[in-house]
Order: structure tokens, then sequence, then C-alpha cells
């Protein structure tokens, strides 16, 4: 089990980048714009930098809904392989058959 401080701080940088998320895309869009004035991509660009760094998308982490552990994540079942070992063994996960060879 991972650490709860760990993934509340993930959930808070969630709740963050929903926040931000129209603010920031208004202002890549300014940025990205080769029509506007320089100046106006500059004044852009140094508010984007004053937003909070966790409004940032790539501040999250992928963490298993199980067990909040951060590695060998796999993203279409939101598990961890240890959780997903665990409950495909119990015959929790629909057409997860245990295999071996």
């Amino acid at each position: 089990m991972a650490k709860t401080s760990a993934v509340e701080k993930n959930e808070r940088r969630r709740k963050m980048v929903a926040r931000y998320a129209s603010k920031r895309k208004a202002l890549k869009a300014v940025i990205m714009d080769k029509s506007q004035p320089m100046e106006e991509r500059f004044r852009a660009q140094m508010k984007l930098a004053a937003l909070p760094r966790n409004s940032a998308p790539s501040r999250i982490r992928n963490r298993c809904e199980v067990t909040g552990r951060p590695r060998a994540f796999y993203r279409k079942l939101k598990l961890s392989r240890i959780a997903l070992r665990e409950l495909g063994n119990m015959g929790k996960i629909p057409g997860l058959v245990k295999s071996s060879w």
C-alpha cells in the first residue's frame, strides 16, 4: 500500500489540473498563434509560467486504484501488476485467465 499522503497529493494535482485547464488552453493558444505580436505572446508565456506548477497535466502520476502503487501501472485497467495478479487469481477481473507454462 502506498503512502496515503502521496495518493492524496496526486488527487489534489488532478483537481488543480481540472481547475486551470481552460486558462492553460487559452494561454497556449495565444502562445502558439504566430499572427499575434511577439510582445502579446511573451506576456501570455509569462502568465502561463505564473500558474501553479501542479496545474500542469504532466505533474499527475498514474497510480493503481487499489493500492496506490505508482509503478508497473496498466493504463487500460488502472491497476498495478501486483493488484492485477491478485484480482485475476481471485477471478474478479472478467476475461482474465491465469496463464502458466
